[in-house]
């Protein structure tokens, strides 16, 4: 059977913006001001890894505390979670949770997410110089500009981008509900779709709608091609290929698709969430996962009887990665660091997100 996502009209136009996104460095996690303090820690460095469970553990019910952690964080942090989830997923836990205290194990924009939809409760992050290649792509003030030269847009902000970028949007989306988003949208209003270009051009090609696109990229996403896609799907002919929208590769993928070169009842196109419900579906022995290495120990936990295998190997997220135990324990034990966002932020943000949860 066919997929049934793939639309059978691929034709495209694509308008760049004309505020082009300034050249940015991507920040560097290689020595943070986090990790510093655990090594200068007098109880820290001296704990095993069973000893920083415990105290985890034992902190969590004397905080009231909820740990939320994303699909690509690494093992013991996911294992360790009260719930392990996609952006999406995160957000509404996030909202709906009666915990005094979240510990968001994933990148700072999450966090912002967090405590935009939670001002009244403790919001921590265990490094909060964990951030997103994608999300620094794009500025508040550069959006403001975008929008002057639209000025009957809608703005649609993946939900990768910091609270003041989201306080300038009309709504929110993850990769999993963009889809939906854009459909909910008059079809008479422009839509200004930022920061990954990538998310942008497969939610054009799924709706048929006309879209500004914000050329901004994740730096582990835009790395995937087509070629790879290609070989790996020739190497295990018995397996399914799970394909991040984020991905470089995507854009190629679609017009493969379209043109018959990769086999359409065996190529999907999810976001984390989608992913993991695919696998728990699919009678596929052998499953290729094109997104973020992380995703495999979930995928493992929910198909232990099948086999999961990376399209890039390589495909790392530093920043999810500085999230580590020793961190989780210290932002615990010393409830840090906080997370907070003020108004009038807040509101502005928090409206453009409640949209983006009321659309699933």
């Amino acid at each position: 059977m066919r997929n049934p996502t793939l639309p059978t009209d691929l034709g495209l136009q694509v308008e760049l913006p004309t505020i082009m996104p300034r050249s940015k460095t991507r920040p560097s996690v290689h020595y943070t001001a986090a990790q510093r303090a655990i090594e200068e820690d007098p109880e820290i460095p001296y704990l095993t890894e069973q000893e920083l469970v415990e105290r985890i553990q034992q902190l969590r019910k004397e905080r009231n505390a909820v740990i939320l952690a994303h699909n690509y964080q690494i093992p013991i942090i996911q294992d360790l979670a009260d719930f392990v989830g996609d952006s999406l997923q995160l957000a509404q836990q996030a909202a709906k949770t009666d915990a005094d205290v979240i510990v968001f194990c994933g990148v700072h924009f999450m966090a912002e997410t967090a405590a935009i939809l939670n001002p009244e409760r403790t919001v921590l992050i265990p490094d909060p110089e964990a951030g997103c290649s994608l999300a620094a792509t794009v500025t508040a003030e550069e959006v403001r500009q975008w929008k002057a030269n639209h000025p009957n847009g809608v703005v649609v902000a993946y939900v990768n981008t910091n609270a003041d970028v989201k306080a300038e949007a009309d709504y929110c989306c993850t990769s999993s509900n963009a889809v939906q988003v854009v459909q909910a949208i008059p079809e008479d209003k422009e839509i200004l779709f930022l920061p990954d270009m990538f998310l942008g051009l497969y939610v054009q090609r799924m709706t048929g709608r006309k879209i500004h696109l914000w050329m901004g990229e994740c730096h582990v996403h835009a790395g995937f091609r087509a070629e790879e896609i290609g070989d790996a799907l020739r190497r295990y002919p018995e397996a399914d290929l799970l394909l991040h929208p984020e991905c470089g590769c995507v854009s190629q993928c679609m017009f493969a698709l379209a043109a018959g070169d990769l086999p359409p009842e065996r190529t999907y196109v999810y976001g984390t969430g989608g992913m993991v419900r695919h696998v728990r579906q699919s009678p596929a022995p052998i499953h290729l996962i094109a997104t973020e290495v992380g995703m495999l120990h979930r995928l493992r936990k929910e198909a232990p009887n099948k086999q999961f295998i990376p399209v890039k190997a390589d495909a790392i997220c530093e920043y999810m990665k500085t999230i580590t135990l020793p961190k989780l324990y210290r932002s615990l034990r010393d409830m840090v660091y906080e997370v907070r966002v003020e108004e009038p932020i807040l509101s502005r943000a928090r409206h453009a997100i409640e949209r983006m949860l009321e659309i699933t």
